[in-house]
């Protein structure tokens, strides 16, 4: 049995379009549940957020599973600023770069995707979920 680390994104009122958002750049399958299909206002959640989002799955592959939910106002503390680091060799560079587009609608760039001096190509954003994003793409192998 492989051990994963996977992100978790908290959000207020947000999970469902950013998860979505981010099905619609990485791909994958996402499974929803929200906190009316667990009880709601049992729960002690507030009748307005009874639909948001209590857990959220985007399963992208083997190694790439993000997941993320509503943080409801009755919960005690404020959802933290997220970051994500999305790494991979020279040869998933095309995806990489998809995904690196796809994830730029609406974000503020700090350091677009490009050649570091590490030899790699980098980028860093905040999507317009505010979710930060580092995307490092290792450069290509040296020749023998």
């Amino acid at each position: 049995m492989a051990i994963n680390l996977n992100p978790y994104i908290n959000w207020r009122g947000q999970a469902r379009e950013a998860m979505e958002f981010y099905r619609s750049v990485l791909g994958g399958e996402l499974s929803v549940m929200t906190f009316a299909d667990m009880g709601g206002t049992a729960m002690g959640v507030a009748e307005d957020e009874v639909d948001w989002v209590m857990h959220a799955a985007l399963s992208v592959s083997d190694s790439v599973l993000l997941m993320g939910a509503d943080h409801p106002h009755h919960v005690p503390g404020e959802p933290q600023k997220q970051q994500v680091s999305i790494s991979g060799p020279a040869e998933d560079e095309a995806t990489l770069r998809a995904w690196w587009d796809g994830l730029s609608e609406g974000a503020t760039i700090h350091q677009p995707l490009e050649k570091a001096p590490w030899g790699d190509s980098f980028g860093m954003l905040d999507d317009k979920y505010g979710v930060s994003w580092l995307v490092n793409i290792a450069g290509a192998p040296a020749a023998e």
